[in-house]
Protein backbone atom coordinates (compact mmCIF):
# COMPACT_ATOMS: atom_id res chain seq x y z
CA UNK A 1 0.00 0.00 0.00
CA UNK A 2 1.21 3.51 -0.81
CA UNK A 3 2.73 5.32 2.25
CA UNK A 4 0.45 8.33 1.73
CA UNK A 5 -2.66 6.14 1.82
CA UNK A 6 -1.40 4.51 5.02
CA UNK A 7 -0.92 7.95 6.59
CA UNK A 8 -4.45 8.99 5.60
CA UNK A 9 -5.90 5.78 7.00
CA UNK A 10 -4.05 6.30 10.29
CA UNK A 11 -5.36 9.89 10.55
CA UNK A 12 -8.90 8.70 9.83
CA UNK A 13 -8.66 6.00 12.50
CA UNK A 14 -7.28 8.54 14.98
CA UNK A 15 -10.19 10.89 14.33
CA UNK A 16 -12.72 8.05 14.72
CA UNK A 17 -11.01 6.92 17.93
CA UNK A 18 -11.04 10.41 19.48
CA UNK A 19 -14.67 10.96 18.38
CA UNK A 20 -15.76 7.65 19.97
CA UNK A 21 -13.78 8.44 23.14
CA UNK A 22 -15.36 11.91 23.31
CA UNK A 23 -18.89 10.51 22.89
CA UNK A 24 -18.37 7.78 25.50
CA UNK A 25 -16.78 10.24 27.93
CA UNK A 26 -19.62 12.70 27.42
CA UNK A 27 -22.18 9.96 27.97
CA UNK A 28 -20.48 8.78 31.17
CA UNK A 29 -19.91 12.29 32.54
CA UNK A 30 -23.48 13.39 31.74
CA UNK A 31 -24.80 10.48 33.80
CA UNK A 32 -22.89 11.79 36.82
CA UNK A 33 -22.95 15.57 36.39
CA UNK A 34 -26.41 15.98 34.85
CA UNK A 35 -27.55 18.52 37.53
CA UNK A 36 -24.72 20.83 36.44
CA UNK A 37 -25.60 20.30 32.78
CA UNK A 38 -29.17 21.30 33.66
CA UNK A 39 -27.72 24.28 35.55
CA UNK A 40 -25.75 25.33 32.47
CA UNK A 41 -28.93 25.15 30.36
CA UNK A 42 -30.78 27.27 32.94
CA UNK A 43 -27.89 29.75 32.92
CA UNK A 44 -28.08 29.98 29.13
CA UNK A 45 -31.83 30.60 29.37
CA UNK A 46 -31.61 33.41 31.93
CA UNK A 47 -28.43 35.06 30.58
CA UNK A 48 -30.30 37.52 28.30
CA UNK A 49 -32.39 38.78 31.24
CA UNK A 50 -29.31 38.88 33.51
CA UNK A 51 -27.39 40.92 30.91
CA UNK A 52 -30.35 43.28 30.44
CA UNK A 53 -30.70 43.92 34.18
CA UNK A 54 -26.96 44.38 34.68
CA UNK A 55 -26.61 46.77 31.72
CA UNK A 56 -29.88 48.71 31.85
CA UNK A 57 -30.36 49.04 35.61
CA UNK A 58 -26.68 48.80 36.65
CA UNK A 59 -27.61 45.88 38.89
CA UNK A 60 -24.94 43.72 40.49
CA UNK A 61 -24.63 40.57 38.37
CA UNK A 62 -25.10 38.19 41.31
CA UNK A 63 -28.28 40.06 42.29
CA UNK A 64 -29.44 40.05 38.67
CA UNK A 65 -28.91 36.26 38.49
CA UNK A 66 -30.92 35.71 41.69
CA UNK A 67 -33.72 37.93 40.39
CA UNK A 68 -33.73 36.14 37.02
CA UNK A 69 -33.92 32.70 38.68
CA UNK A 70 -36.88 33.86 40.76
CA UNK A 71 -38.54 35.20 37.61
CA UNK A 72 -38.01 31.85 35.91
CA UNK A 73 -39.40 29.97 38.90
CA UNK A 74 -42.34 32.39 39.07
CA UNK A 75 -43.19 31.79 35.41
CA UNK A 76 -42.99 28.01 35.89
CA UNK A 77 -45.15 28.16 39.02
CA UNK A 78 -47.67 30.41 37.24
CA UNK A 79 -47.93 28.07 34.26
CA UNK A 80 -48.23 25.05 36.56
CA UNK A 81 -50.90 26.82 38.64
CA UNK A 82 -52.93 27.72 35.54
CA UNK A 83 -52.64 24.15 34.26
CA UNK A 84 -53.72 22.69 37.62
CA UNK A 85 -56.59 25.17 37.82
CA UNK A 86 -57.83 24.18 34.38
CA UNK A 87 -57.45 20.50 35.24
CA UNK A 88 -59.36 20.95 38.51
CA UNK A 89 -62.16 22.68 36.62
CA UNK A 90 -62.27 19.80 34.18
CA UNK A 91 -62.16 17.22 36.99
CA UNK A 92 -64.99 19.02 38.81
CA UNK A 93 -67.07 18.85 35.64
CA UNK A 94 -66.21 15.16 35.20
CA UNK A 95 -67.06 14.42 38.85
CA UNK A 96 -70.44 16.13 38.39
CA UNK A 97 -71.29 14.38 35.13
CA UNK A 98 -69.58 11.02 35.70
CA UNK A 99 -72.38 9.31 37.72
CA UNK A 100 -74.85 9.88 34.89
CA UNK A 101 -72.34 8.57 32.33
CA UNK A 102 -71.62 5.49 34.46
CA UNK A 103 -75.34 4.81 34.89
CA UNK A 104 -75.80 5.11 31.13
CA UNK A 105 -72.91 2.70 30.50
CA UNK A 106 -74.29 0.20 33.04
CA UNK A 107 -77.69 0.36 31.35
CA UNK A 108 -76.03 -0.22 27.96
CA UNK A 109 -74.04 -3.24 29.21
CA UNK A 110 -77.15 -4.68 30.88
CA UNK A 111 -79.08 -4.49 27.63
CA UNK A 112 -76.13 -5.90 25.68
CA UNK A 113 -75.84 -8.78 28.14
CA UNK A 114 -79.54 -9.61 27.89
CA UNK A 115 -79.83 -9.29 24.12
CA UNK A 116 -76.42 -10.55 22.96
CA UNK A 117 -74.32 -12.29 25.62
CA UNK A 118 -77.02 -14.40 27.31
CA UNK A 119 -78.41 -15.97 24.08
CA UNK A 120 -74.84 -16.62 22.90
CA UNK A 121 -74.07 -18.28 26.24
CA UNK A 122 -77.05 -20.61 25.89
CA UNK A 123 -76.06 -21.47 22.32
CA UNK A 124 -72.49 -22.26 23.38
CA UNK A 125 -73.73 -24.30 26.33
CA UNK A 126 -75.96 -26.31 23.98
CA UNK A 127 -73.04 -26.93 21.61
CA UNK A 128 -70.78 -27.86 24.55
CA UNK A 129 -73.26 -30.43 25.87
CA UNK A 130 -73.23 -32.20 22.51
CA UNK A 131 -69.44 -32.62 22.50
CA UNK A 132 -67.66 -35.76 23.60
CA UNK A 133 -65.85 -36.07 26.95
CA UNK A 134 -62.38 -35.48 25.45
CA UNK A 135 -63.56 -32.45 23.51
CA UNK A 136 -65.21 -30.98 26.61
CA UNK A 137 -61.97 -31.40 28.58
CA UNK A 138 -60.02 -29.69 25.77
CA UNK A 139 -62.44 -26.75 25.79
CA UNK A 140 -62.22 -26.42 29.57
CA UNK A 141 -58.41 -26.56 29.46
CA UNK A 142 -58.32 -23.78 26.87
CA UNK A 143 -60.74 -21.67 28.91
CA UNK A 144 -58.57 -22.14 32.00
CA UNK A 145 -55.46 -21.14 30.03
CA UNK A 146 -57.17 -17.99 28.75
CA UNK A 147 -58.31 -17.15 32.30
CA UNK A 148 -54.81 -17.69 33.68
CA UNK A 149 -53.34 -15.50 30.91
CA UNK A 150 -55.80 -12.69 31.60
CA UNK A 151 -55.13 -12.91 35.35
CA UNK A 152 -51.37 -12.86 34.81
CA UNK A 153 -51.51 -9.87 32.45
CA UNK A 154 -53.84 -7.93 34.74
CA UNK A 155 -51.60 -8.66 37.74
CA UNK A 156 -48.53 -7.59 35.76
CA UNK A 157 -50.15 -4.32 34.65
CA UNK A 158 -51.34 -3.57 38.20
CA UNK A 159 -47.90 -4.33 39.61
CA UNK A 160 -46.25 -2.10 37.02
CA UNK A 161 -48.56 0.80 37.91
CA UNK A 162 -47.93 0.32 41.64
CA UNK A 163 -44.17 0.14 41.09
CA UNK A 164 -44.24 3.29 38.94
CA UNK A 165 -46.16 5.24 41.58
CA UNK A 166 -43.84 3.95 44.31
CA UNK A 167 -40.80 4.89 42.23
CA UNK A 168 -42.15 8.42 41.73
CA UNK A 169 -42.69 8.83 45.47
CA UNK A 170 -39.27 7.44 46.33
CA UNK A 171 -37.60 9.59 43.64
CA UNK A 172 -39.15 12.84 44.92
CA UNK A 173 -36.33 13.63 47.42
CA UNK A 174 -33.75 12.86 44.72
CA UNK A 175 -35.58 15.15 42.29
CA UNK A 176 -35.64 17.98 44.83
CA UNK A 177 -31.93 17.51 45.53
CA UNK A 178 -31.07 17.55 41.81
CA UNK A 179 -33.30 20.61 41.33
CA UNK A 180 -31.54 22.53 44.12
CA UNK A 181 -28.09 21.60 42.77
CA UNK A 182 -29.18 22.67 39.28
CA UNK A 183 -30.31 26.08 40.56
CA UNK A 184 -27.07 26.54 42.50
CA UNK A 185 -25.05 25.55 39.44
CA UNK A 186 -27.07 27.96 37.30
CA UNK A 187 -26.35 30.77 39.79
CA UNK A 188 -22.58 30.27 39.84
CA UNK A 189 -22.30 29.66 36.08
CA UNK A 190 -24.35 32.73 35.18
CA UNK A 191 -22.64 34.92 37.80
CA UNK A 192 -19.16 34.03 36.52
CA UNK A 193 -20.23 33.68 32.88
CA UNK A 194 -17.68 36.06 31.37
CA UNK A 195 -14.84 34.75 33.53
CA UNK A 196 -15.64 31.13 32.56
CA UNK A 197 -16.01 31.90 28.84
CA UNK A 198 -12.82 33.97 28.90
CA UNK A 199 -10.95 31.12 30.57
CA UNK A 200 -12.20 28.56 28.05
CA UNK A 201 -11.41 30.89 25.14
CA UNK A 202 -7.85 31.36 26.41
CA UNK A 203 -7.02 27.65 26.77
CA UNK A 204 -8.51 26.41 23.49
CA UNK A 205 -7.33 27.17 19.93
CA UNK A 206 -9.04 29.95 17.99
CA UNK A 207 -10.52 27.56 15.40
CA UNK A 208 -12.05 25.35 18.07
CA UNK A 209 -13.38 28.42 19.91
CA UNK A 210 -14.98 29.70 16.70
CA UNK A 211 -16.54 26.30 16.05
CA UNK A 212 -17.94 26.07 19.59
CA UNK A 213 -19.38 29.61 19.33
CA UNK A 214 -21.04 28.75 16.02
CA UNK A 215 -22.54 25.57 17.47
CA UNK A 216 -23.70 27.48 20.56
CA UNK A 217 -25.41 30.18 18.49
CA UNK A 218 -27.12 27.58 16.29
CA UNK A 219 -28.22 25.51 19.28
CA UNK A 220 -29.61 28.55 21.06
CA UNK A 221 -31.48 29.50 17.93
CA UNK A 222 -32.72 25.92 17.56
CA UNK A 223 -33.81 25.68 21.21
CA UNK A 224 -35.92 28.82 21.11
CA UNK A 225 -37.16 27.81 17.68
CA UNK A 226 -38.18 24.39 18.97
CA UNK A 227 -40.02 25.91 21.96
CA UNK A 228 -41.73 28.40 19.66
CA UNK A 229 -42.74 25.62 17.27
CA UNK A 230 -44.15 23.46 20.09
CA UNK A 231 -46.10 26.37 21.57
CA UNK A 232 -47.44 27.18 18.11
CA UNK A 233 -48.48 23.55 17.55
CA UNK A 234 -50.19 23.38 20.94
CA UNK A 235 -52.00 26.65 20.24
CA UNK A 236 -53.15 25.44 16.82
CA UNK A 237 -54.36 22.15 18.33
CA UNK A 238 -56.24 23.95 21.11
CA UNK A 239 -57.87 26.36 18.63
CA UNK A 240 -58.95 23.55 16.27
CA UNK A 241 -60.36 21.55 19.18
CA UNK A 242 -62.14 24.64 20.55
CA UNK A 243 -63.81 25.38 17.21
CA UNK A 244 -64.76 21.72 16.77
CA UNK A 245 -66.22 21.42 20.27
CA UNK A 246 -68.19 24.64 19.84
CA UNK A 247 -69.63 23.30 16.57
CA UNK A 248 -70.53 20.05 18.35
CA UNK A 249 -72.03 22.11 21.21
CA UNK A 250 -69.94 20.52 23.97
CA UNK A 251 -70.06 22.10 27.43
CA UNK A 252 -66.85 23.59 28.87
CA UNK A 253 -65.31 23.67 25.39
CA UNK A 254 -62.63 26.18 26.42
CA UNK A 255 -61.44 24.10 29.40
CA UNK A 256 -61.42 20.87 27.41
CA UNK A 257 -59.53 22.47 24.49
CA UNK A 258 -56.87 23.87 26.84
CA UNK A 259 -56.44 20.46 28.49
CA UNK A 260 -56.20 18.70 25.13
CA UNK A 261 -53.66 21.28 23.94
CA UNK A 262 -51.49 20.57 27.00
CA UNK A 263 -51.95 16.80 26.67
CA UNK A 264 -50.78 17.11 23.05
CA UNK A 265 -47.23 16.93 24.45
CA UNK A 266 -47.77 13.43 25.85
CA UNK A 267 -45.62 10.73 24.21
CA UNK A 268 -47.18 8.32 21.71
CA UNK A 269 -50.86 9.07 22.43
CA UNK A 270 -51.01 12.86 22.67
CA UNK A 271 -54.55 14.08 22.02
CA UNK A 272 -55.60 10.46 21.57
CA UNK A 273 -55.41 10.05 25.37
CA UNK A 274 -58.60 12.15 25.51
CA UNK A 275 -60.25 11.59 22.14
CA UNK A 276 -60.02 7.78 21.90
CA UNK A 277 -61.82 6.99 25.22
CA UNK A 278 -64.32 9.77 24.51
CA UNK A 279 -65.09 8.39 21.03
CA UNK A 280 -65.38 4.83 22.40
CA UNK A 281 -67.79 5.99 25.10
CA UNK A 282 -70.00 7.86 22.63
CA UNK A 283 -70.08 4.81 20.35
CA UNK A 284 -70.99 2.41 23.17
CA UNK A 285 -73.76 4.67 24.43
CA UNK A 286 -75.28 4.98 20.96
CA UNK A 287 -74.46 8.66 20.42
CA UNK A 288 -73.31 8.08 16.85
CA UNK A 289 -73.57 11.72 15.79
CA UNK A 290 -71.07 12.81 18.45
CA UNK A 291 -68.93 9.73 17.68
CA UNK A 292 -68.61 10.77 14.03
CA UNK A 293 -68.01 14.41 14.96
CA UNK A 294 -65.27 13.63 17.49
CA UNK A 295 -63.65 11.14 15.08
CA UNK A 296 -63.50 13.78 12.34
CA UNK A 297 -62.13 16.36 14.80
CA UNK A 298 -59.49 13.92 16.06
CA UNK A 299 -58.48 13.08 12.49
CA UNK A 300 -58.09 16.79 11.66
CA UNK A 301 -55.94 17.34 14.77
CA UNK A 302 -53.67 14.38 14.00
CA UNK A 303 -53.27 15.29 10.32
CA UNK A 304 -52.49 18.95 11.00
CA UNK A 305 -49.94 17.92 13.64
CA UNK A 306 -48.16 15.57 11.24
CA UNK A 307 -48.16 18.16 8.45
CA UNK A 308 -47.35 21.27 10.48
CA UNK A 309 -44.65 19.90 12.82
CA UNK A 310 -41.92 19.35 10.19
CA UNK A 311 -42.74 22.66 8.49
CA UNK A 312 -42.74 24.69 11.71
CA UNK A 313 -39.56 23.04 12.99
CA UNK A 314 -37.80 23.61 9.68
CA UNK A 315 -38.92 27.25 9.63
CA UNK A 316 -38.15 28.15 13.26
CA UNK A 317 -34.94 26.11 13.53
CA UNK A 318 -33.82 26.90 9.98
CA UNK A 319 -33.49 23.36 8.65
CA UNK A 320 -34.60 21.78 5.41
CA UNK A 321 -38.12 20.27 5.81
CA UNK A 322 -37.09 16.88 4.42
CA UNK A 323 -33.98 16.77 6.63
CA UNK A 324 -36.11 17.74 9.64
CA UNK A 325 -38.63 14.99 8.85
CA UNK A 326 -35.83 12.43 8.57
CA UNK A 327 -34.28 13.64 11.85
CA UNK A 328 -37.64 13.40 13.64
CA UNK A 329 -38.33 9.88 12.38
CA UNK A 330 -34.79 8.61 13.00
CA UNK A 331 -34.71 10.15 16.48
CA UNK A 332 -38.09 8.60 17.33
CA UNK A 333 -36.97 5.17 16.10
CA UNK A 334 -33.70 5.30 18.05
CA UNK A 335 -34.67 7.06 21.28
CA UNK A 336 -38.47 6.99 21.44
CA UNK A 337 -40.37 10.17 22.25
CA UNK A 338 -37.24 11.95 23.50
CA UNK A 339 -35.76 11.32 20.05
CA UNK A 340 -38.21 13.89 18.64
CA UNK A 341 -36.01 16.43 20.43
CA UNK A 342 -32.65 14.67 20.11
CA UNK A 343 -32.97 14.13 16.34
CA UNK A 344 -33.35 17.83 15.37
CA UNK A 345 -30.70 18.83 17.94
CA UNK A 346 -28.16 16.45 16.36
CA UNK A 347 -29.09 17.80 12.93
CA UNK A 348 -28.55 21.38 14.17
CA UNK A 349 -25.12 20.42 15.59
CA UNK A 350 -24.13 18.80 12.28
CA UNK A 351 -25.22 21.87 10.34
CA UNK A 352 -23.41 24.22 12.75
CA UNK A 353 -20.22 22.15 12.43
CA UNK A 354 -20.57 22.26 8.67
CA UNK A 355 -20.99 26.04 8.62
CA UNK A 356 -17.97 26.40 10.90
CA UNK A 357 -16.01 24.32 8.33
CA UNK A 358 -15.30 21.69 10.95
CA UNK A 359 -15.74 18.80 8.51
CA UNK A 360 -13.63 20.67 5.96
CA UNK A 361 -10.79 20.92 8.48
CA UNK A 362 -11.03 17.19 9.23
CA UNK A 363 -10.99 16.36 5.54
CA UNK A 364 -7.95 18.56 4.97
CA UNK A 365 -6.21 16.92 7.93
CA UNK A 366 -6.89 13.43 6.53
CA UNK A 367 -5.72 14.14 2.97
CA UNK A 368 -2.78 16.32 4.07
CA UNK A 369 0.20 15.21 1.97
CA UNK A 370 3.35 13.79 3.55
CA UNK A 371 6.16 16.33 3.86
CA UNK A 372 9.44 14.90 2.53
Amino acid sequence: MHPELIQRLIRLLLILFFAAALILTGYYVSGILYPFIAGAIIALAINPLVGFLAYRFKMNRALAVIFSIFVLLGVLVLLLTLLIQEMMTGFAYIAHELPAYIQELVFYFENSFKTNVLPLYHDLLSIYSKLGTDQQETVMDNIEKIGDSITTNFTSITQTIINSVSLMIVSLPTFLTVFIFSLLAAFFISKDWYRLTGFLTAIFPDKLTLTVKTVYIELRKALFGFLKAQLTLISITACIVLVGLLILRIDYAVTISVLIGAIDLLPYLGTGAVFLPWIAYCFLTGNYTLTIGLSILYGIVVIQRQIMEPKLLSKTIGLDPLATLVALFAGFQLFGFVGLIIGPVILVIIRALYEAKFFHEIYQFIIKPIHK
